[in-house]
């Protein structure tokens, strides 16, 4: 279940600035996309198979399920899913134990939105077990809520995250920015109607009308944020909480 902190009213604070920010974790908040491809490269390995770098852009970003599918599927390596999450997760949380790197801005860009009270919400693919572990070093005073993957019947490239956040925080998504790194977490950040900061940490992401891309977290501030919320959505990007994007499956290369 997503964190079971009650809801904050946001929406009598609509001023001129985000009634709420959703932030991403791996590879927006924290230095750790790598962690995963190591983790994965590993254990591939000790099933005999060396993954090649073009993988890398498949896999980065997207939920496990959809991840270790992928490379199952590429590889033919004999390992059930189930086993595979199991050993996934144990190498990203022994890379864990060696310390988080955050990424550059995420400390200042955190402690900005608690001086001015803006609710904030943790948004991942990532499981519980590992948000948690993030959480001591993020800091879990940051956020009023948070929303793990392996807790939504659907996750990112799907809307249900960000909608699930928004509406915990009592907040209207197209009044809600939220931080990504990937593709597929923009996907499904713009599927929910969100406004969207993007970040793009190991694939390129395209500046489109109604994206606001960005090379560093140091450049996101709360300035940003509130110009965001107050730029027009394009007609043909208005907010449609819950658009399909099924058609984001497996074949992503660019999340």
């Amino acid at each position: 279940m997503t964190s079971s902190l009650p809801a904050v009213d946001t929406r009598a604070r609509s001023g001129g600035g985000p009634q709420a920010v959703l932030l991403d974790m791996d590879g927006t908040l924290v230095d750790t996309e790598g962690f995963w491809w190591d983790a994965e490269v590993e254990v591939f390995g000790a099933l005999g198979h060396d993954l090649a770098d073009e993988h890398r852009q498949v896999v980065v970003g997207g939920p496990m399920t959809r991840s270790a599918g992928y490379l199952i599927e590429v590889t033919g390596a004999d390992i059930t899913m189930d086993e595979l999450r199991v050993l996934l997760n144990a190498g990203f949380l022994r890379r864990l134990d060696r310390g988080v790197p955050l990424m550059p801005g995420a400390r200042r860009l955190l402690t900005e939105l608690a001086a001015h009270g803006v609710p904030t919400a943790l948004v991942s693919a990532s499981h519980r077990v590992v948000i948690d572990r993030m959480l001591a070093s993020l800091g879990a005073e940051h956020f009023a809520l948070t929303v793990a993957g392996d807790e939504l019947e659907r996750t990112k490239p799907h809307p249900d995250p960000y909608l699930t956040a928004a509406r915990g925080l009592g907040a209207a998504p197209e009044r809600c920015v939220a931080v990504e790194d990937t593709a597929t977490g923009v996907a499904s950040a713009e599927a929910a109607g969100c406004r969207v900061v993007a970040v793009p940490s190991v694939a390129p992401i395209p500046a489109v009308a109604g994206r606001t891309v960005v090379d560093s977290l140091e450049k996101v501030d709360l300035a940003l944020l509130r110009s965001v919320v107050a730029a027009p959505l394009p007609p043909s990007s208005a907010a449609r909480p819950g658009r399909d994007v099924s058609h984001l499956g497996n074949g992503v290369t660019a999340d």
